[in-house]
């Protein structure tokens, strides 16, 4: 298990940690990351906690730790609903285009570090992730020694989550249908793809009529649904990405995905309670 950071979560977001490949730390951080100035104004710690200046060396492997500084982000005008707030869990309707948690160029404009704040709960941490542009029910846990049990509730499958989405059009396929197939998400493409081999991927498709389904994934690959809805010939209502990449201004939500994370159905790993989470939004 990794050790506890030295540094808070501060604000809402916890330190960034870096891997070293050992030497001089103040050399190293300035030679690949340009973080001289903060090295020399003690900005930077090791694991330990003690504070690295221009002469502290490091083996290979050691990590330091700093404050990150945040990029500008433009606000993501919506609130975040909490449907479910216990010792244990939070259990969010998240909006629209707000990330899960920081990556990139979202940062303070996640749903993790905006419920640290709101909620004054430092060691907040979202059990899954939903995609930027996916709406619905989330589940953090409130404590550092439950992340463990939640996240491998979802890890091996034993969530039970159901997607509704809105589409034009006529699938290509009778429906209700399981489809199966082997999607890959390569870093620095924006789109995940399916190739030949062996299914990595399933969900169910159900048709609900006036252009709704309703999808149940059985795995988690990233943008499964959308990848899925595609090969259909029903790609999803506010898609940028499918079938085709599109060029939207980030200060653009006038057109949300149309694809909610409706309902969270899982027995409770610390209480043995089946839970079930409802989203409050509708497509």
């Amino acid at each position: 298990m990794r050790r506890p950071a030295p540094l808070p979560v501060r604000n809402g977001l916890g330190p960034a940690r870096l891997r070293l490949w050992g030497g001089n730390v103040f050399d190293e951080l300035q030679t690949r990351f340009g973080l001289g100035a903060k090295v020399l104004a003690g900005e930077v710690v090791c694991a330990d906690g003690a504070i690295v200046d221009a002469t502290t060396t490091l083996p290979a492997g050691a990590h330091v730790y700093f404050y990150r500084d945040l990029p500008d982000e433009i606000p993501v005008p919506f609130d975040i609903p909490v449907l479910h707030r216990d010792d244990d869990i939070v259990v969010v309707d998240k909006p629209h285009f707000l990330a899960t948690m920081p990556r990139g160029g979202h940062v303070a404009q996640t749903a993790l570090v905006r419920l640290r704040r709101e909620l004054d709960l430092p060691e907040l941490s979202p059990a899954h992730r939903l995609d930027r542009l996916t709406a619905g029910v989330l589940l953090l846990t409130t404590r550092r020694e439950l992340r463990g049990p939640y996240q491998t509730l979802f890890a091996r499958g034993a969530v039970r989550k159901t997607y509704v989405a809105r589409a034009l059009g006529e699938p290509n396929i009778a429906l209700p249908a399981v489809l199966r197939s082997r999607i890959i998400k390569e870093r620095g493409r924006l789109q995940a793809f399916e190739e030949p081999g062996e299914p990595n991927a399933e969900t169910l498709v159900e048709a609900l009529g006036d252009g709704l389904y309703r999808l149940t994934p059985h795995t988690g690959r990233t943008h499964q649904l959308r990848v899925h809805m595609t090969s259909l010939g029903v790609p999803i209502l506010g898609d940028p990405l499918y079938p085709n990449v599109l060029d939207v201004a980030p200060d653009n939500f006038s057109v949300p995905l149309q694809l909610l994370a409706q309902r969270l159905e899982f027995d409770d790993p610390v209480t043995g309670r089946t839970r079930e989470f409802i989203s409050g939004r509708t497509l």
